[in-house]
């Protein structure tokens, strides 16, 4: 299965979460696309609320759906902690979400898309695949050709405020994911138990 290329926004509405992180979707149209979005939604059915808390997370991480479950079964092999908590830790471990946490780019699509061109480095090694699972400590820089784009600096301009599981240097263009996140610093609207009951259903 391909990684899904459409329209994001449409999905956005759909599932009612804003998957770019900037809220846009949903302020401009507050409802759900099609001729009747706007009318009553039918209740959903137990599995249909679990499969929508699925896609929310799978979207958001724009990831198929077969990585985004083989990292679920990867989570579910992690002794320490709960099942769900730590798939959510192994995504917000991803390359291109830490490059998107770090402020290099305004949505987890173009911080992919910086990842793929070869424009990102860790620890100094040039690194073109966001599923890379950064460890702590390492550090994730702009390549030095690469510092000059626009796009990168219009990003870093543009942020209000990082995470504290990572520090990030502006002038050098780098950071380093500096311990793995909390629940509590996760995105809150998901409910991970959700998933958890829809894999294990």
């Amino acid at each position: 299965m391909s990684r899904y290329t459409g329209p994001s926004w449409r999905v956005s509405r759909r599932l009612g979460v804003s998957l770019s992180g900037t809220g846009k979707e949903l302020a401009r149209r507050p409802f759900a696309p099609g001729e009747h979005g706007q009318g009553r939604r039918s209740k959903l059915s137990e599995y249909g609320t679990q499969l929508r808390e699925k896609q929310k997370l799978r979207f958001t991480y724009g990831m198929t759906e077969r990585q985004f479950h083989n990292l679920f079964v990867r989570a579910g092999k992690i002794r320490e902690g709960k099942h769900g908590v730590n798939f959510m830790i192994l995504l917000e471990r991803r390359l291109d979400n830490v490059v998107y946490r770090l402020g290099l780019a305004t949505t987890r699509r173009q911080a992919r898309q910086l990842v793929n061109h070869g424009h990102i480095t860790v620890d100094g090694k040039r690194l073109d695949i966001p599923s890379y699972e950064v460890k702590p400590g390492q550090v994730i820089s702009v390549r030095e050709k690469s510092k000059d784009m626009q796009i990168i600096k219009d990003a870093v301009e543009a942020v209000v405020g990082r995470p504290q599981y990572v520090e990030f240097d502006a002038d050098k263009l780098e950071g380093k994911l500096v311990r793995l996140p909390q629940r509590e610093e996760m995105d809150a609207e998901i409910d991970e138990s959700l998933i958890v009951e829809y894999y294990n259903r």
